[in-house]
């Protein structure tokens, strides 16, 4: 040990004495000198100019965590070599069972290689983008207190079931809500699916029943397949979803034509019935419309201002419902789905101008939105919502320029066409040739002004009103003024409810026709 400190053996000592030369003359021996000598070796302390200081803490911590990072890099790389010596040997049990499916999603997902550089190795490139993947996930889903105040979450409750409902040809039940003047007595029927994260209760948020009455309107809302009361619709699409409108309509009791609103994505299911029932519909309202911001056919400059005016957290939704809907349910659960009601700019990620904010601490909204969601969200699956999602996102099967009036001709054959050459060929006019009206508030950050012009400059007969200082939900939203003249577009002045009818199997008529019909009998006795 003391060969270890630096202090030499008494054998040294003694032998340093004898080849010195030195010779012990009689005089007594300082003791304490020759301790201190000792004392100050073993201390580390060296006399003159060659001394050393003691060694502090910071040095004996840092040496030790090198030591450590030493002893962990030669354990990592001896657990490399032993992987690299039986897990991933051709004929290990991993490869053999994983080779192919790995080589299957490596395949599948090859695409993706085109956008990183060309001097990039995709076997190098993709864990660290993966890496960065999860951070950002981490980053998006960490919320620190300070940003913003706590408050009492709310939880969510379960109301009793109590919809009216219809059965569907294929046995599913449609839940629905009417509003407005009862069945028979109902001048003009308005048949409004909802929009994500609502049910048949919102209808037309707050609009009040003396308009509906004033202008005859029988106001009709649904839940769509898995929300609210409706039973799942497996393999639900847009062409499935019109289809639900109609035969709900049908089984209510509305023969005649009849009126569309479509609000904020709802709006997708009112195209659908346009474009597949166009016989069956009246005309349109669409109310800050939501278009698939994918669309191919959008000019650059459309996009751009669409993409510019969503946050982050808001476009990488959009993006996983495109390429990875399966992660959706994931963040659902931990949204609108776990049971405890938080803000709505917040569970969808929205940047909402001033009016809209101060719209969302209105307590009469707070209390619709709470009610209405708790009825959307009521069987807590995920499917229907990421339904919608993908159906938002992905093709619907028809383009908007479908409903743009134009001209269509006929020429069956060479004959026709040469036929054509000397005479007018038969033509007609195709698209919807219905009214059309489109409103769009112009500080809506959730569906840009942006997706209007691009319905505009696709349907050009149809009517664009363009509101300032409105934006999402400020113009639909417990605004009776807004409710007036959307209906005053639709149907021009208030003619009220039809006073009397009488009920036949194709259709209800009013019986003034009967007043008419019995006063020219009177006549004709009386003659």
């Amino acid at each position: 040990m003391d060969e270890i400190r630096g202090v030499p053996t008494w054998q040294e000592e003694l032998a340093s004495l004898v080849d010195a030369g030195l010779r012990y003359d009689g005089a007594p021996i300082d003791l304490t000198a020759a301790t201190e000598s000792a004392t100050s070796k073993r201390s580390g302390y060296l006399d003159g100019s060659g001394s050393e200081g003691r060694e502090t803490l910071k040095d004996q911590v840092t040496g030790f965590m090198k030591s450590w990072g030493e002893m962990l890099l030669h354990l990592a790389k001896g657990c490399k070599d032993i992987v690299e010596q039986t897990v991933v040997t051709d004929d290990s049990f991993v490869v053999r069972n994983l080779a192919k499916p790995a080589a299957h999603v490596s395949k599948k997902l090859s695409f993706m290689n085109e956008y990183l550089p060309e001097d990039r190795d995709p076997v190098h490139a993709w864990p660290v983008i993966f890496f960065v993947f999860l951070l950002a996930l981490a980053a998006l889903s960490f919320s620190p207190e300070q940003d913003r105040p706590v408050v009492v979450i709310k939880k969510l409750r379960l109301h009793p079931t109590n919809a009216a409902r219809v059965q569907l040809p294929d046995g599913r039940y449609l839940a629905y809500q009417e509003l407005g003047v009862p069945a028979g007595r109902a001048r003009y029927s308005l048949v409004t699916p909802h929009s994500f994260l609502s049910s048949r209760l919102a209808g037309i948020p707050g609009v009040k029943k003396s308009l509906l009455v004033e202008y005859g309107v029988r106001l009709v809302s649904y839940d769509l397949p898995g929300f609210g009361e409706s039973d799942p619709h497996r393999g639900r699409n847009l062409s499935s979803s019109a289809s639900d409108l109609i035969n709900l309509a049908a089984a209510i009791g509305i023969d005649e034509k009849f009126w569309l609103l479509g609000y904020s994505t709802g709006s997708m299911h009112s195209w659908a019935a346009m474009k597949y029932f166009p016989e069956k519909i009246a005309g349109a309202a669409m109310v800050a419309p939501v278009i698939n911001p994918y669309e191919p056919s959008m000019a650059k400059e459309e996009m751009v201002k669409t993409w510019e005016q969503w946050l982050t957290k808001r476009k990488f939704m959009f993006f996983l419902a495109r390429r990875f809907p399966a992660l959706l349910p994931f963040f659902y659960r931990r949204s609108f789905l776990s049971g405890k009601l938080d803000h709505l700019d917040q569970w969808m990620s929205l940047s909402l101008g001033e009016k809209d904010k101060l719209l969302l601490e209105d307590p009469a909204f707070q209390e619709f939105y709470q009610r209405n969601v708790e009825e959307s969200v009521r069987q807590g699956i995920t499917k229907p919502f990421v339904e919608e999602s993908v159906l938002q996102v992905s093709s619907w099967g028809f383009t908007l320029s479908e409903f743009r009036t134009q001209k269509k001709c006929t020429t069956n054959g060479v004959l026709s066409w040469l036929m054509s050459m000397y005479s007018e060929a038969e033509c007609e006019l195709v698209g919807f040739r219905k009214p059309i009206h489109i409103w769009q508030g112009m500080e809506d950050r959730v569906a840009p002004p942006s997706m209007s012009d691009y319905i505009g400059r696709m349907i050009p007969e149809a009517t664009v009103h363009k509101i300032p200082n409105e934006g999402h939900f400020s113009f639909f939203y417990f605004c009776d003024g807004c409710h007036r003249q959307i209906f005053y577009a639709l149907f021009g002045e208030p003619k009220g409810q039809l006073e009397k009818v009488r009920e036949t199997k194709e259709t209800l008529v009013e019986t003034e026709t009967d007043k008419d019909s019995t006063s020219a009998a009177t006549t004709t006795t009386k003659e």
